[in-house]
């Protein structure tokens, strides 16, 4: 596939580094000279430099014979401008934009065809700030993910002494757990990932990946270790978009303190949120921590524009008392440094945010992507299309199904047939009705199942999608 990618900051190194493993052309455009080539020292791809939004840089680009152009500058004005001329000069197939302006998803009408020609937008900012709600709601979790509408949750642990299924094999899981359906999806030990099967042992230290219905994930927890106590006090060092949008989203329901340097960017936080605290000060003042009361605090996020204060005062939070600690990174090799000392959760906003992208440029019909463990793994939604004769996966026992090594079908959801009513302001609609099925050797798939892949290794997504892909045949 031929990609153009506009803009060579995070998000978009990211999406380069990804795409790249898999065999793409890739073609990155950005106005700095210095970050491109530092890129292509790196990476195997072609650079441009210029203007993202500008006809000539992107025909330069190779905008008349791409298929896929993805436009994540800081701008969302060059981002629009973009797709629309990738759209009406080049006739550019799919193109993805995104846009940290709240304000598009209000007026979504803006984005299609006869506009700005958007496919689909993404907006990392509020990928991350829904990413660390769940990570609050389940202190307990590394990650915390959602798949099919979500039905289905996978959450990463590290498992502890104490936890009812540590020293324990796996095959004991249903008698500890009756009436719940659950699979340990994938074990990493000392960084190495391990297929588990019925006779696997967890140990303490290990990072374990745990799926199951939504409705049931909790239960599933406990298994591996004691519950923490409920997040109710939270102070967030940043009020930046993501420390905003995160203090609004959680205010109602946490009690919140935000601690931002800049006075004017604090006094209109200040009238934007109705229950938070904002304080103004510098997130790195041991003064202002122990006054404002660091040693009960709960969670101590550190979400600054800034890696290295967001490390700095997350680890200071930690000394000093919180509970627990977490502080966005951009850097990747930071992440896989400071996680797990002084820092509980390290996340790197680029990584957190580019399964939405990665959904859009997988092969086949993929539902979700899930970049794990700092984009070294993966998890896939793909629904799974066809019949026996022409899809490798379709009316197949899953112990019967050539999967690479290094890759577990985690869970499957299934249409049963049958629909509900439900009102949206007082209009009926009738909803599917699916069931959640946790995958065992003998579980056969069927068409129009969304199937959750699991892959140790992201390398191996290409093998799975031409798994799942159906033969010409079938048309």
């Amino acid at each position: 596939m031929k990609i153009i990618i506009l803009g060579a900051g995070q998000v978009g190194t990211s999406v380069a580094e990804s795409l790249l493993s898999e065999s793409n052309d890739i073609t990155v455009v950005d106005n700095d000279v210095e970050n491109l080539y530092t890129l292509q020292e790196r990476l195997d791809l072609r650079v441009v430099t210029g203007n993202a939004a500008s006809p000539s840089i992107l025909e330069a680009a190779g905008a008349p014979d791409a298929d896929l152009l993805i436009a994540v500058t800081q701008s969302d004005q060059t981002n629009l401008c973009a797709c629309k001329t990738a759209k009406t000069l080049f006739n550019v197939p799919t193109r993805i934009a995104r846009l940290r302006s709240a304000d598009y998803a209000d007026h979504p009408e803006l984005l299609n065809e006869n506009n700005f020609a958007v496919d689909h937008s993404i907006c990392p900012e509020q990928i991350v700030t829904e990413y660390i709600s769940k990570l609050i709601e389940f202190p307990e979790a590394l990650q915390v993910l959602e798949f099919a509408m979500g039905m289905v949750t996978m959450i990463a642990v590290k498992a502890f002494d104490g936890g009812l299924l540590v020293g324990k094999p796996l095959k004991t899981m249903p008698q500890r757990l009756p009436n719940v359906e659950a699979r340990v999806a994938a074990i990493f030990r000392r960084e190495q990932p391990i297929a588990p099967t019925g006779d696997t042992v967890i140990e303490s230290g290990d990072e374990v990946f745990l799926i199951a219905a939504t409705t049931h994930i909790r239960k599933v927890m406990s298994e591996l270790r004691r519950m923490d106590q409920p997040i109710r006090r939270v102070i967030i060092a940043g009020g930046g978009n993501i420390g905003y949008r995160l203090a609004k989203a959680i205010e109602g329901s946490v009690k919140v303190k935000l601690i931002e340097q800049n006075r004017n960017r604090a006094e209109f936080l200040a009238g934007k949120l109705e229950h938070a605290l904002v304080l103004r000060g510098d997130g790195t003042d041991e003064a202002l921590l122990e006054t404002e009361g660091i040693e009960g605090t709960d969670m101590f996020l550190a979400l600054t524009n800034d890696e290295e204060d967001n490390i700095m005062s997350a680890s200071l939070a930690k000394q000093m008392g919180a509970r627990r600690t977490l502080a966005l990174i951009n850097r990747r090799s930071y992440v896989d440094l400071v996680q797990g000392g002084h820092i509980d959760i390290a996340i790197s906003p680029a990584q957190t945010s580019i399964g939405q992208l990665l959904a859009r440029v997988r092969r086949g019909d993929v539902a979700a992507v899930h970049s794990l463990r700092r984009g070294a793994a993966e998890a896939l939604e793909v629904v799974a299309h066809g019949d026996a004769k022409h899809c490798k996966v379709i009316g197949r026992k899953i112990e019967e199904i050539d999967l690479p090594e290094g890759t577990t079908i985690a869970a499957i959801v299934r249409p049963t047939g049958h629909s509900r009513t439900e009102y949206r302001e007082l209009i009926p609609y009738e909803v599917p009705i699916h069931e959640v099925i946790i995958a065992h050797h003998d579980t056969v798939i069927r068409a129009e199942d969304h199937v959750i892949v699991f892959c140790t290794n992201k390398k191996l997504v290409s093998k799975v999608e031409k798994l799942f892909q159906v033969g010409w045949g079938f048309f």
